[in-house]
């Protein structure tokens, strides 16, 4: 997956995968292949199924703490523990020439947790530290990337905000 600028993409991507996790393995690489994620040499493996999904609870808990600092310092937890001095490849001749984030010959799952990391250290860079958050709708559990262009969402889904809309103004009518 090559990722913009402000790293929108893998950041929506990782909040996808938090919040709708992979049921199986062969969901997991479905997942991975729809995002257009390049693995060096192999899909994850059922070796990877239980690691990435340890790390996805780790980015959750990151998502969710508060900020500014306790999530910077829990993202710059994540990106000791997986991400690696960046460096140019361009995959032994081909003219594609990219940034990777993490070493050679590491597993998918470092892999694919460097990209979640470095993309969301990109989107709350360059987006805002408070541009991830839990639904503000009542008793939905899922967290939200806001990529808007105002930074304004509060819910993870336009479903979550029209049920709130739909209740607060069926709340004003109820008290006229």
């Amino acid at each position: 997956m090559h990722f913009n600028h402000d790293g929108r993409d893998v950041v929506r991507f990782a909040a996808g995968l938090v919040n709708n996790r992979p049921a199986s393995l062969p969901d997991l690489v479905h997942r991975c292949a729809a995002a257009e994620i390049v693995f060096d040499a192999q899909q994850p493996t059922p070796a990877d199924f239980t690691p990435i999904n340890q790390f996805l609870d780790e980015w959750d808990a990151m998502a969710r703490s508060g900020w500014p600092h306790p999530r910077t310092d829990n993202l710059n937890a994540l990106i000791a523990t997986y991400v690696g001095p960046p460096r140019l490849t361009d995959h032994h001749g081909s003219t594609d020439w990219h940034l990777h984030f993490r070493g050679d010959n590491v597993s998918t799952t470092t892999q694919l947790a460097a990209l979640l990391c470095v993309g969301t250290a990109f989107h709350l860079a360059a987006r805002g530290i408070d541009r991830l958050g839990e639904c503000a709708a009542d008793g939905c559990p899922r967290i939200y990337a806001d990529t808007s262009r105002n930074g304004r969402q509060r819910y993870c889904s336009p479903a979550c905000g029209n049920r709130m809309a739909v209740r607060r103004y069926r709340q004003q009518d109820a008290d006229r």
